[in-house]
């Protein structure tokens, strides 16, 4: 049987029974539309996840610490170290995380910017408010990163500005009731902290013991001491509040933002000279607690990460972390597809209760068409026909309804969330790979819900089909 023939009587007996098969359309357009709207949804919310750790440029920044000061149980404590699964601690002895360790790490290749991690606890007073807050240095190449957006008032003036960026929740708390935080902009913030002081060495603290000593060049310092410390800082900028959906991103994910710069120059306790009074290690020059790497691109972390461990570091990168999230998110793009295939499974029993009723009423015209020459395949081929054209209408049509729904969906959570005073997101997406694999996917049930109706036509004696009445 020629194509063309065997298209125009497919056509034909769809027109004939055009109810029942609309119906069955119908009911695969269903199926096609929740697959559709469930995955949308699957799929919208793992690119909003995705785009805001790009845009906060997490996914080509690097965490690196010293393996001697870092606990297990911490980011880069363990044993296993980075997305190359090897055993770290074989790769090199342990080092401190040193000047010089800063330098070898920023002539790596494809290392932009080696920063320290400036991060400390402090009271934040204006008078008569005050509250407890966490500062962190903010390098300048953060000012294009999306860990800002929506922020009132403007980056720093410069690299050694004595000003701060508040966010917004910590500027809610810092402002008089009934005041809005973006009203915090202009004003001066004291900062009181814990500093850093070196001591002397022991023979300029004690002359006593060595009256005719004096303290050579060479001679190393004996410790620190803790002191208390007050800075004021103009703030320029205020970031929006999580509850206007302005929550923020970032390794070093604070209340309040000074400049790098200027956050070393405080000489602030960290919890690494903490750690090294602990161990009785007397620090020599200086010592980060951590240090940040910005890579060129997510694509060179891992070997960032690899030559970092050779090292003798302990390093940590998100790249890790959206790995496992993108597992997460492929399982439950799976169970959002069963559920949604649940549907197109109802509707493929459909398909074949409406090809065997077919039979039934076309018992005749089979064994016409068997009389005439026509073969068990080209009989098939008409069923799989008449199967494969509901299957694709039903595809698109549904791929249609399943947008309007998605859409619908979203307007309606976008309208919620305004009405609540948040920022919206877009939780919702319809990629071509969706739209195509929909379809195709419809089509494929509906050719396997053809096959006993179309081996059943195919089996029918011509002759019993003549005497059929």
């Amino acid at each position: 049987m020629k194509l063309g023939d065997l298209t125009e009587l497919a056509a034909r007996n769809l027109r004939e029974a055009v109810l029942r098969n609309s119906l069955t359309t119908l009911g695969i357009s269903v199926g096609v539309a929740s697959l559709v709207a469930l995955l949308s949804l699957g799929v919208g919310l793992q690119q909003l996840v995705d785009r805001s750790v790009a845009r906060a440029g997490l996914f080509d920044t690097i965490s690196v610490r010293s393996r001697q000061s870092t606990p297990i149980g911490q980011p880069g404590g363990g044993r296993r170290n980075g997305s190359n699964g090897r055993d770290a601690a074989d790769s090199a002895p342990p080092r401190p995380l040193d000047e010089a360790a800063r330098k070898e790490i920023a002539a790596l290749p494809n290392v932009v910017e080696v920063n320290p991690e400036v991060r400390f606890t402090a009271e934040a007073r204006r008078e008569p408010i005050s509250q407890l807050v966490m500062v962190s240095g903010m390098p300048l190449s953060s000012q294009s990163s999306g860990t800002l957006d929506g922020m009132s008032g403007h980056f720093f003036s410069g690299p050694d500005a004595e000003e701060a960026i508040v966010m917004g929740d910590m500027a809610k708390r810092l402002v008089d009731a009934g005041q809005l935080p973006a009203s915090l902009l202009g004003k001066e913030i004291t900062l009181r902290f814990a500093q850093r002081q070196t001591l002397p060495p022991l023979s300029v603290q004690n002359p006593s013991s060595a009256p005719n000593q004096e303290a050579g060049p060479d001679e190393e310092a004996s410790g620190f001491s803790i002191v208390p410390s007050e800075r004021k800082f103009l703030v320029v900028g205020v970031t929006p509040t999580s509850d206007s959906g302005g929550g923020q991103l970032g390794f070093n994910n604070a209340g309040m933002y000074l400049p790098l710069a200027v956050a070393e120059k405080l000489q602030v306790v960290q919890q690494g000279d903490l750690r090294d009074v602990a161990r009785s290690a007397a620090a020599e020059g200086t010592r980060y607690a951590a240090l940040n790497i910005r890579a060129s691109s997510p694509t060179a972390v891992a070997q960032i990460e690899s030559s970092v461990s050779h090292m003798g570091f302990a390093t940590f990168s998100l790249i890790d972390v959206a790995r496992n999230l993108r597992i997460f998110f492929a399982i439950f793009d799976m169970f959002l597809g069963i559920f949604g295939s649940l549907a197109l499974a109802v509707a493929s029993l459909g398909i074949v209760n409406t090809l065997v009723m077919a039979i039934l009423e076309r018992r005749r015209e089979i064994g016409v068409l068997k009389a005439l020459g026509a073969s068990d395949r080209d009989v098939r081929r008409l069923f799989f026909a008449e199967a494969g054209v509901m299957g694709l209408v039903g595809g698109m049509f549904g791929v249609l309804l399943g947008w309007g729904i998605g859409r619908a969906i979203h307007l309606a959570t976008t309208i919620y969330m305004k009405r609540q005073g948040m920022n919206p997101p877009n939780l919702w997406s319809v990629p071509w790979w969706l739209v195509l694999g929909a379809i195709a996917f419809a089509i494929v049930v509906s050719l396997a819900s053809g096959i006993y109706p179309a081996s059943r036509a195919a089996r029918l004696d011509p002759v019993e089909a003549l005497r059929y009445e």
